[in-house]
């Protein structure tokens, strides 16, 4: 990548505590400041977002007596999309007493996230996830039971252990049920104060501290002030500016996007995770891809004919022509290879023609082995609601026939960036889960992204948002300063330009526009003749979308084309610096591959010596010439070497 795109930035200090990794949680939460509990009604703490991981923040500062502002777009707490997540959550508990501990965790999810995540704060998330477990079981979190009243496991990808706790294939649901069960009875107690309905246009900086946000009402239009001492940004992943994903249509990069334009770096957002088991896309009608949880892998076995152009019934494919290609390639973890192993190498056979379905591109998730050596009902009990999802969206059974699956965008690992505490580059702004780059490197594992969310909610933030607390004293500010007024002018100018638009296509023509580009050029596989014609691409087509985009009805209502258009303009933004990230990052590494940067067998080639750090992107007023910053990873514990699951 020439020079001329980027602006060279400074070295970042992910303030790291010393001494040995597995003190350093401990002795940094001794070493804290605190707030007297008879002070901490003075605060106000702003936290946009209620999934698991802002709904855990919003009830545990609420239950430390701190005021709480929560916000977010859905009509409910409980519709956060962290209620989608179907398999299961991580901890060390070693229940199945088959070798797993804290530093398992930690090695495991160091060594699938590539070695591009800070190893303090995985260790961290290893540490204090089995505490997460505790908090939830308490809670009346019904996880599966073993018949002696045990908590259940099942193992997910990246993992020879069992540590994954699950309920049925509605984890996320049954856990966000948790934490608003908590959240509900701060709001009784008054600590906690609901925006539903409201959404986050912007960010609001008063000198260098992060002081407030601007909303917008979503169904009455009316645009408003909020002031705080502190604000966290709990707001998810921007996974749908490949359009179609895995993820809410809701899910958009507005509140971490408004923030970095404040300010605040960018991590690494290039680094998004394909998800190998989704139900394939079956036209150009829809509007998002269904994810069918990673823990059927446990018991469903992956294969493609042997021969290309097999058009064949799966039945009438006798076991000799089939291909189980995840179990040949790698016989130690099989069908349970990471999600970017798995997802790299699905793409590969339906490249060699060897895919099943609609165009080719699937392959099956077969059971019949499982169901003939457990039965159905075992089966049932296990994925019975994912299995009757399946066959209400395609009209297939999976009782009988095999599962058709094809990789599809699902979770971000870049997001904004943060140092150990939490806390982003402007003072005063946390955040928190998928909507920070923290933890999981170039690939999350299945079962952390829960994990990370409700350690963030419950056990760092409440510890390391005090702390910083303690260093400042409330000082009245309303919101009657200048930077408010500012802020707010330029939000209610955006509604007016948007709505001022009369061309000729749809919001979401452009979004599927920009999607396809996006999926084609930087999805499972990039390089630089790709990139380059995306960058060449990209900003022409926002220009268009600028000039040609209809909007249509008014502000001072329930408008969903003009939230649409502000979350669309957004992702373009957001594109352009997502593949100037791909491009400036000439390895492969996780699901991310460079196909200038592969070993003689087709893996993923890293370069540590040029590329073992944190890209931390700035924003300049330029979008083609963002600022890179860099903070350097160094590895003690777990030493960087070719990843191999064989």
């Amino acid at each position: 990548m020439s020079d001329s795109k980027t602006v060279p930035g400074r070295i970042l200090d992910g303030k790291v505590p010393s001494g040995p990794i597995e003190q350093r949680w401990d002795t940094h939460r001794f070493d804290m400041k605190l707030v007297n509990p008879a002070n901490r009604r003075r605060y106000t703490v702003i936290v946009v977002g209620s999934g698991l991981a802002g709904g855990a923040a919003a009830a545990t500062l609420g239950e430390l007596g701190y005021n709480v502002k929560c916000f977010f777009y859905q009509d409910s707490a409980r519709r956060a999309h962290s209620i989608a997540a179907q398999g299961g959550i991580n901890a060390a508990k070693n229940y199945r007493n088959d070798g797993d501990s804290i530093f398992r965790l930690f090695y495991d999810t160091v060594k699938g996230g590539d070695f591009r995540a800070r190893e303090s704060n995985v260790h961290r998330l290893a540490q204090v996830s089995v505490n997460i477990i505790d908090q939830c079981v308490a809670q009346g979190v019904p996880f599966a039971r073993e018949y002696g009243g045990y908590l259940d496991n099942r193992s997910f990808g990246g993992a020879q252990v069992s540590r994954t706790f699950y309920a049925r294939g509605q984890t996320g649901q049954q856990l966000l049920i948790g934490a608003y069960q908590a959240l509900s009875r701060q709001v009784a107690a008054g600590t906690v104060k609901l925006f539903p309905r409201t959404e986050m246009l912007d960010l609001v900086v008063v000198g260098d501290r992060a002081r407030g946000i601007i909303t917008r009402d979503m169904v009455t239009g009316k645009v408003e002030r909020h002031v705080a001492d502190a604000v966290v940004l709990a707001t998810g992943g921007y996974g749908n500016v490949f359009y179609l994903s895995t993820n809410a249509k809701g899910c958009n990069t507005t509140a971490i996007w408004r923030a970095h334009r404040r300010g605040a770096f960018l991590a690494n957002p290039c680094y998004t995770q394909i998800h190998p088991t989704c139900i394939p896309v079956t036209g150009d009608h829809q509007s998002k891809l269904t994810l069918m949880s990673e823990s059927l892998r446990n018991d469903g076995r992956i294969w493609v004919p042997k021969k290309k152009g097999d058009t064949r019934t799966p039945q009438n494919i006798p076991e000799a022509e089939r291909d189980y290609y995840l179990e040949n390639r790698y016989p130690s973890f099989g069908n349970l290879v990471p999600r970017d192993v798995a997802s790299r190498n699905a793409k590969q056979v339906c490249d060699e023609g060897r895919g099943v379905g609609p165009g080719g591109l699937g392959v099956y998730l077969d059971f019949s082995d499982a169901i003939k050596r457990l039965g159905k009902k075992v089966i049932a009990e296990r994925y019975g609601n994912l299995f009757d999802m399946y066959k209400q969206i395609t009209g297939e059974d999976p009782y009988e026939v095999p599962m058709r699956i094809y990789p599809a965008i699902h979770y971000t690992m870049g997001g904004l960036w943060v140092d150990y505490n939490l806390e982003s580059n402007i003072p005063g702004l946390f955040v928190a889960g998928e909507a920070n780059f923290s933890d999981h490197g170039a690939n999350r594992l299945g079962a952390s992204a829960l994990m990370q969310g409700l350690a963030d909610g419950y056990f760092v933030l409440p510890y390391t948002l005090s702390n910083f607390l303690a260093q400042i004293k409330p000082d009245g500010m309303g919101t009657d300063r200048p930077e408010f007024a500012q802020a707010e002018a330029e939000v209610t100018g955006r509604v007016k330009k948007f709505l001022s638009l009369n061309g000729k296509r749809t919001v979401d023509s452009f979004h599927r526009e920009l999607g396809k580009l996006l999926w084609d050029e930087c999805g499972m596989a990039r390089n630089d003749a790709g990139l380059r014609r995306a960058l060449a691409r990209i900003p022409a087509l926002r220009e268009e979308f600028w000039q040609n985009v209809k909007v249509l009805g008014a502000n001072e209502e329930m408008n969903q084309s003009l939230e649409k258009a502000g979350r669309v303009a957004d992702f373009f933004e957001l594109a352009e610096l997502l593949c100037i990230d791909a491009l400036n990052r000439t390895e492969s590494c996780g699901g991310h591959f460079r196909e200038e940067s592969q070993t003689e067998e087709g893996e993923a080639k890293r370069d540590d010596a040029n590329f073992s750090y944190v890209a931390a992107w700035g924003y300049t007023g330029n979008l083609a010439k963002p600022e890179l910053n860099k903070e350097p990873l160094t590895f003690e514990y777990v030493h960087p070497s070719q990843r191999s699951y064989k």
